[in-house]
């Protein structure tokens, strides 16, 4: 079928690339800067007009080292000001910034460079240790750049290992940076690798304009010029949620942590700069939160607290809303999604609304941006209503969701609906509502699956976590003679928390149907995590895959 003929537009044509955006907040906004705390002890601060100029001198750097166009230049490396000056040094001559987990096994950061073919890694001197180990065998990689101030630069026995200060410092910081296409890759993140090899998502200079126009929105993160904002979600995963780029277009000052996330060092910072928004995972919070209230203390600065990473419990929701008077903003993406795709924004229509009804909207993913299609499917590929009840495997579009992994021809996770549309299967099991609130059921591995209904593993964890005694929750499913499958739930204490299984069995009672009951209690000590936070349940389902049903 043809298209019908259309009369061309007459408006300028000019590509949406990622080095645009520093040079916009130096030009309007160049006071405005970021705030880092670094790895050398010191709080470090420098105006958006800095940044630009470091930025430069390191794409002068890259150019003389003969980093080409299409080349991957892997980081290693925390949140702070010159892992910023990668993000846009590297992508903005045309390269690919590799930004590699550190948390993640030694053999997973070995296949990942490698995978890549990185041919220079730019790291914070702390992980070089890290490095050494697995340096013979990175055969790409050409050299090592270490990001410290000079005259603290350690003994390494990484080849070809260079300062990064002394490498800006031979350079100018006059450079004019190529009008790239928007089409062109920019920057490369891999999947956490819950099974098997992690997976490379490779975003271009484009989409990720995009995701950072969108997520600056009001429904959005809310993000503009006078807004302080910090992500404690780590640069090296999906580029800290895209607020790098966020805060440069906003003319935000952006904070960022170093490796210093937990209580006292957060507390320094968000008073230090007087920070109103932050992004991260719920353990981030919550151990926030334990600080505070053990010490008496108080941010008052903070308006607006961003969780994604996994499902918030209810218990966070009203702690912040009632202890701190923070609203916190429930958000949910994908490194496949760049990865901001739904975020629960407040509205009018929530401030005449009971508490009840306003935290159960917040314990959603929240609604679409602009530009991001999502839609449930059940087993036959046909979509299910968005009534609040229908379950079904969710797919997403948009033009900062993937369309292919990176080196990955096969497409198991694309499916092409009966409109000749295009989706991602997202690996979860979902549920919209009339209004498009989208709430994650489970993941699809993860739910349970008992007596051919399906239970939330999701749920009861947070249900669990609502007790004052309970720290972490873990819930699988193992097998069982009669119903397939059933619960199995695993919880850490709190430091004080003196609780019981009976205990808990009451308490659960009073919040989840009695055949969702776990089928035993186990208290442990730790829980396993992947190099995201994330519970590793692959890890206890292998162990306790047959509890329920051994002689």
């Amino acid at each position: 079928m043809t298209s019908a003929y259309t009369v061309p537009g007459q408006m300028m044509t000019q590509p949406l690339i990622i080095s645009d955006l520093l040079e916009y907040a130096a030009m309007h906004h160049g006071s405005h800067g970021i705030v880092s705390r670094r790895l050398e002890g010191d709080i470090h601060q420098y105006t958006y007009r800095d940044a630009l100029a470091r930025s430069k001198q390191l794409a002068n750097a890259l150019i003389s080292l003969g980093v080409q166009p299409g080349d991957r230049v892997a980081t290693l490396a925390w949140n702070g000001y010159r892992h910023f000056e990668c993000y846009y040094g590297i992508s903005g001559i045309g390269a690919i910034c590799h930004t590699v987990n550190p948390r993640l096994y030694s053999e997973q950061i070995e296949y990942i460079i490698q995978h890549a073919e990185d041919c220079y890694v730019f790291l914070d001197a702390c992980f070089a240790p890290l490095l050494e180990t697995i340096a013979d065998k990175l055969t790409s990689v050409k050299g090592f750049i270490l990001m410290i101030d000079e005259d603290k630069m350690p003994p390494t026995t990484l080849p070809n290992a260079q300062n990064y200060e002394t490498l800006l410092a031979a350079n100018s910081s006059e450079y004019i940076w190529p009008r790239l296409d928007h089409d062109s890759a920019a920057c490369l993140c891999y999947t956490s690798g819950t099974t098997g090899n992690p997976k490379g998502v490779l975003y271009s200079q484009g989409s990720t304009v995009l995701h950072a126009y969108a997520s600056r929105n009001p429904d959005a993160l809310c993000v503009g010029a006078d807004s302080v904002v910090m992500p404690v979600v780590p640069m090296y995963h999906v580029c800290a949620w895209g607020m790098p780029y966020i805060a440069p277009m906003s003319g935000a000052t952006l904070v960022l942590p170093g490796e210093g996330m937990d209580g006292p060092d957060l507390y320094e910072l968000i008073n230090y700069a007087k920070v109103d928004l932050m992004l991260g995972v719920p353990t981030i919070w919550l151990r926030l939160v334990d600080y505070l209230k053990a010490n008496k203390l108080s941010i008052p600065s903070v308006k607006t607290v961003g969780v994604g990473g996994s499902a918030s419990p209810r218990s966070l929701v009203e702690t912040l809303d009632k202890d701190f008077g923070i609203y916190l903003l429930p958000i949910w993406g994908m490194t496949e999604t760049s990865p901001l795709a739904t975020l629960g924004a407040p509205t009018k229509a929530m401030q005449s609304m009971t508490d009840d009804e306003r935290y159960r909207l917040q314990t959603t993913a929240g609604k679409p941006m602009f530009g991001f299609e999502m839609e449930i499917f059940n087993d036959d590929d046909e979509p299910q209503p968005h009534d609040g009840k229908s379950r079904g495997y969710l797919r997403v579009r948009g033009p900062w969701v993937l369309s292919s992994y990176y080196k990955v021809d096969k497409a198991d996770s694309f499916f092409i609906d009966a409109n000749g549309k295009s989706w991602f299967d997202t690996g979860d099991i979902a549920v919209i509502d009339a209004n498009s609130y989208l709430q994650i059921v489970d993941r699809a591995k993860d739910v349970v699956k008992s007596g051919g209904e399906w239970i939330s593993s999701i749920d009861l964890e947070n249900a669990a976590v609502g007790h004052p005694c309970v720290k972490e929750a873990c819930v699988i499913g193992v097998r069982h003679k009669k119903w397939d499958e059933r619960p199995l739930l695993f919880l850490i204490k709190t430091d004080d928390g003196d609780v019981s299984k009976e205990e808990i069995y009451t308490f659960l009672e009073q919040h989840v149907a009695k055949w969702w009951l776990p089928d035993d209690i186990l208290f442990v000590d730790e829980l396993p995590h992947t190099a995201t936070g994330k519970l590793q349940k692959r890890t206890l389902r292998d162990e306790y895959i047959d509890y329920l049903i051994k002689d």
